[in-house]
């Protein structure tokens, strides 16, 4: 059965009817959360919340938000890689039943700062695994990488409503996901800006009269630098995004423009759309986060200031809204937008990563695990800011298209583009 792009996708307990995913698939959701009143977002019974990735940027600012309306929410579990302390203070602060550590090595320190506070403490994969399994009403999925992929999956696999901020486990394992989305009946919402862009833009679910979709793209630290610069440029100065506040890796994604290619597949994954119909757009004030074109000549464009709570507020509160303390958009004080194709040359990444969405199979997955592995490089110094993109490319070429049906042939194949890219490095580092 075809549903509207952009509509909710229901399980066999929700109120809209499932259908099959296929490539024209809009794979956004299922069982939809019900009907809340109006005001304050959720009211009545709180909404119950479990956050994967609490310590990074997109974590943060989803505590924030939970913290801003204690009552709506009640949160189940938190989830961080290492930082012990800072999840201790969120946990406290957010009064959670757990909090759980990946690093096993970090678990002693969280248990110590949670004694006698009534929060149970856990440490290690197979507890994050766990926390991700516990029932809730809504899950953040913000853990970054490929790291994410199994206790998103896990989410997923209970039929929760899920807010995806970790595009890295859709780029690598797509079918793999939208599979586990239709058959548990889960919801998918899209918690990258551009990409809930175009969720809000779809909201008529008017699918047939779609064109195309545009993502938009800052343009990162080197938007005007020449090629002579990018090539010497640091860490520090590829880290240093003009609009957005963001991790370490993102950030140097958002440099490469590689950001956009993941970004680019994901929307692929997401609203069931063959590669020819997703542009991008560099747009470097960051007001119009995404567009879409239909066939009477209409586009839907939603616009915000460059604030990662909005987005993170849409997909918490659905499909009601909340209040958000987010700078509120002045069009008259911006003054100008901006649009430019973007520079293929100086930015590679971005036809490497349309190029491995063309291909199929395992290429983004292949794609995924050798950006993080050149990404990482580039941080300690090991390899220039160009050679990034180099090394993403070789890897690709040197494995090709393999077969990616099944999650272990995912995990495999992200091993082994793991394993390609730290071999290459050395001789591109000579």
């Amino acid at each position: 059965m075809e549903m509207n792009l952009g509509e909710p996708v229901s399980g066999p307990s929700g109120a809209i009817p499932s259908r099959a995913i296929s490539s024209k698939a809009m794979p956004l959701g299922a069982m939809p959360l019900g009907a809340m009143p109006s005001g304050a977002v959720p009211s009545g019974t709180a909404r119950t919340i479990t956050v994967l990735g609490c310590t990074g940027s997109v974590g943060t600012q989803t505590i924030e938000l939970l913290a801003s309306q204690p009552d709506a929410f009640r949160v189940r579990a938190l989830v961080a890689g290492r930082n012990a302390k800072l999840l201790a203070e969120q946990a406290v602060a957010l009064r959670a039943e757990l909090a759980v550590v990946a690093d096993p090595a970090a678990y002693a320190a969280l248990r110590d700062a949670l004694a006698g506070t009534g929060i149970e403490a856990a440490g290690g994969p197979a507890a994050v695994i766990q926390a991700a399994e516990m029932d809730a009403d809504w899950t953040m999925a913000a853990i970054t990488g490929a790291a994410g992929l199994a206790p998103t999956l896990a989410a997923i696999r209970r039929g929760a409503c899920v807010g995806l901020a970790n595009k890295e486990a859709l780029v690598c394992a797509g079918d793999v996901m939208l599979r586990a989305v239709a058959m548990a009946g889960a919801t998918l919402l899209p918690v990258d800006s551009e990409h809930n862009a175009i969720f809000q833009s779809l909201a008529d679910g008017n699918r047939g009269a779609v064109e195309k979709i545009v993502l938009t793209a800052s343009g990162g630290p080197f938007r005007t630098a020449s090629l002579d610069d990018m090539a010497a440029a640091t860490p520090e100065a590829a880290l240093k995004h003009p609009v957005w506040s963001m991790g370490a890796k993102i950030s140097i994604d958002s440099a490469t423009m590689m950001n956009k290619g993941l970004e680019l597949i994901e929307a692929a994954r997401l609203f069931g759309l063959d590669e020819a119909a997703i542009e991008v757009l560099v747009h470097p004030q960051s007001v119009i986060h995404g567009m879409v074109y239909f066939h009477d000549g209409s586009v839907m464009a939603q616009l915000g200031s460059p604030d990662m709570r909005i987005p993170i507020a849409h997909t918490l509160a659905w499909p009601q809204r909340m209040e958000t303390l987010s700078r509120r958009l002045d069009l008259a004080a911006v003054s100008r937008l901006e649009f430019a194709e973007p520079d293929l040359i100086r930015f590679p990444a971005l036809r490497i990563a349309r190029e491995a969405l063309q291909a199929g199979g395992g290429a983004p997955t292949i794609l995924n695990a050798a950006n993080e592995v050149a990404v990482e490089a580039f941080l300690q110094r090991r390899i220039g800011f160009l050679d990034i993109a180099g090394t993403v490319d070789q890897v690709l070429q040197r494995l090709g298209t393999p077969k990616a049906d099944s999650l272990d042939e995912v995990i495999g194949l992200d091993s082994l583009g793991r394993r390609t890219a730290q071999a290459i490095i050395p001789a591109i580092a000579a």
